[in-house]
């Protein structure tokens, strides 16, 4: 069961016959704080927390395009500075949502967004920018995903942040898992062999960091933490000039 997809998008997966669930949980982490990961955002859809996101400036983020494809900016609030899914922080309302012109809600490619906010965020020990990385993070090297979202396959939603680490897969490795063709140059994968680690529903748009840069968003995948199937994230190294040159 895919586990991508938001709000609109799920009334055309279901006339596809395909049941969704959206990414936005780590299965098989631990409870955090947001002092330890202060890039960490959540994007709230008329107040309830949809998908994560990382704070590239003070008013910017950067998230999943399949988190706010074809959703307003005026219904969309970006929430920083606390380790609740459900209180604290600091609200800043959105005031225009850039989606990468190549998504493809079909085949996941180019599956990135910027969010310009309504005002700047003050920065903080518990709220801080991240850099973008400049190369994708090498087959085999430890990354780490946070986020608030359910702590496993179809199960309920982490109240405070979690975090796991999970190593890269190879793209042949990836392609291998998902059918040739499916893991694109804008996508890289990561997971554990055995599974049981994994960002899910409502970890989309979250960040997958290494060496204290962002290097992954949370995209889809098959199910979540589940053996075959590592997760798929959006390529930051990839996507870094688009990102840049809308921000």
């Amino acid at each position: 069961m895919f586990r991508f997809v938001v709000l609109t998008a799920l009334l055309a997966c279901a006339a596809a016959d395909v049941v969704p669930l959206l990414d936005g949980r780590i299965v098989g982490g631990k409870a955090t704080t947001i002092q330890s990961y202060p890039h960490q955002i959540s994007l709230r859809y008329s107040g309830s927390h949809i998908c994560g996101g990382s704070l590239y400036k003070a008013n910017v983020v950067v998230t999943a395009a399949h988190c706010v494809q074809g959703t307003s900016a005026s219904v969309l609030t970006v929430v920083a500075g606390t380790s609740s899914r459900t209180s604290g922080g600091t609200s800043i309302k959105v005031s225009q949502v850039k989606v990468h012109p190549s998504y493809s809600s079909s085949t996941m490619s180019n599956d990135v967004a910027v969010l310009i906010l309504a005002s700047s965020f003050t920065l903080s020990s518990s709220i801080q920018l991240i850099a973008l990385t400049s190369s994708a993070p090498a087959a085999g090297s430890v990354v780490t995903v946070t986020g608030w979202g359910t702590t496993s396959e179809g199960g309920s939603a982490a109240s405070t942040l979690q975090v796991v680490d999970v190593n890269v897969v190879s793209t042949a490795t990836c392609n291998s898992k998902y059918g040739s063709g499916s893991i694109t140059g804008t996508m890289l994968c990561a997971g554990v062999d055995a599974g049981g680690k994994d960002a899910c529903q409502g970890d989309s748009g979250g960040p997958l960091i290494q060496s204290g840069k962002l290097v992954g968003i949370v995209s889809w995948g098959y199910g979540c933490a589940r053996a075959q199937y590592p997760g798929v994230y959006s390529n930051v190294a990839a996507l870094k000039s688009w990102i840049e040159a809308n921000s």
